[in-house]
């Protein structure tokens, strides 16, 4: 029996009353919810620390915004050579190169004393941090047939915010029960226990102990594809590259300022302190949990409802993107937990939004090619997030006003969905073939 009829009987029970679909790779999306998390309490360190380490150091906007344009510069770099890291030696050795590099490059930020020293370990923190999504996405396609997809890489996804979440309740205490050094050596420790679990837990699922044949059936349910790699210069000439590409260039500097201005905003706006701007931060990024997952949820759900797979992407990202518009006006909120409430709604919009933009790779593209496609739009993203951060720094220290910077938030998902469904107006799945066939 082929698997397609196999997953036929799993999903009617005829004929199979006693079998049972195992749940082992909902295992795997809790190690990429862990390390995605990690990933974001490392990131997010710095713009927690942000005003302490402009006192310390007496940074400028435009010094904060130098040291952000690193990370994304080596985050750019690095996200296209993770893509085809892992399309060559897969998620569970590609993701084992990543989170060394970022660890270690983590743990320096410890010995930092100025801009230049930051901005070496922000850059090699960027080289390691890029391949947690080119890794994680492709796990996921390994281990989920498409109609899970959007919901597994929206709980995967969701650990960005509670590594959000937790930075803003852990290292304001780290550096009051010790100092700023000492918070990025304590949190250092997580990213290798993580390392230690990741490497005796992960196999392919066609190799797992823990799988199944009605997992694995389930698993594998999905028209196979060559498996063949294809070069970079053949996927630029495809439409569907650039619909993927350009959708997060223009939404990923948009979770960059969020990321790294917005505790600063909030610090600054409603007169908050280290003791105090915790709560209102992790309100924030608690909001955006709840948006990466139901993003997921609703457009598998669709999916799972008999509409296709171009119905329930765009139909949810369209959703996303207009509940983004409130931010437009979010500097002129004087209450904090009104600010808070738009805001949250707001990035998880854009956590919904990212979920499934992450998913049209392996809506559309074959196996081998899907990793190189998320480095090419990872790549482009940070680009965007460079640009926007020096944006940022100019604008702040010219005007000290965030109106024009919420403006641009509020417009993006719109302009972002535009692209895509001008670029694929069906998300249809793409024949390629490797170079030099």
């Amino acid at each position: 029996m082929d698997a397609g009829a196999r997953v036929g009987q799993l999903e009617s029970g005829a004929g199979a009353p006693s079998v049972r679909i195992g749940r082992f790779r909902w295992v795997i999306v809790a190690l990429l919810f862990a390390a995605t998390a990690i990933n974001y309490i490392d990131r997010q360190m710095i713009g927690v620390l942000k005003p302490t380490l402009e006192v310390e150091f007496s940074w400028s906007e435009s010094d904060f915004a130098a040291i952000v344009f690193w990370f994304q510069l080596a985050y750019a770099i690095g996200y296209i050579s993770f893509g085809k890291i892992v399309d060559a030696l897969g998620a569970r050795l590609g993701y084992t190169i990543a989170i060394v590099i970022w660890t270690i490059s983590h743990v320096a930020h410890g010995f930092a004393s100025g801009v230049t020293s930051f901005a070496m370990a922000r850059f090699g923190l960027g080289i390691g941090e890029s391949g947690n999504f080119p890794a994680g996405i492709s796990a996921v396609t390994d281990w989920f047939p498409q109609k899970e997809r959007a919901f597994a890489i929206g709980l995967f996804n969701a650990g960005a915010n509670v590594g959000a979440i937790l930075t803003p309740l852990i290292v304001p205490l780290l550096v009051l029960w010790f100092d700023w050094r000492m918070a990025f050596f304590v949190t250092g420790i997580f990213g290798v226990a993580w390392l230690v679990v990741w490497w005796a837990v992960y196999r392919h699922p066609s190799e797992h102990e823990r799988v199944g044949v009605a997992e694995l059936a389930w698993i594998q349910q999905d028209p196979a594809d060559t498996g063949e790699k294809i070069g970079w210069t053949r996927l630029l000439t495809v439409r569907e590259t650039w619909a993927y590409a350009l959708g997060k260039f223009l939404i990923d500097p948009i979770w960059w300022f969020f990321l790294f201005w917005l505790p600063g905003y909030l610090f600054e706006r409603y007169d908050l302190d280290l003791k105090t701007f915790g709560l209102p931060l992790a309100a924030v990024y608690l909001i955006s949990d709840v948006g990466s997952v139901a993003g997921g949820w609703l457009s598998s759900k669709l999916i799972k409802a008999g509409r296709t797979p171009n119905f329930a992407r765009k139909v949810t990202m369209l959703i996303c993107a207009l509940c983004v518009l409130p931010i437009w006006f979010a500097q002129s909120i004087d209450n904090v937990w009104t600010a808070v409430l738009v805001i949250g709604i707001a990035t998880a919009a854009h956590q919904a939004f990212s979920a499934n933009l992450y998913t049209l790779p392996s809506d559309v593209f074959p196996r081998g090619a899907v990793g190189s496609v998320i480095g090419i739009g990872g790549m482009l993203g940070a680009f965007g997030g460079m640009g926007m951060s020096l944006f940022a720094g100019y604008i702040l220290d010219a005007t000290h006003s965030y109106e024009v910077l919420f403006a641009l938030c509020a417009c993006a998902y719109l302009l972002a969905l535009i692209v895509v469904h001008v670029l694929s107006p069906r998300l249809a799945p793409v024949s390629i073939r490797a170079e030099g066939r």
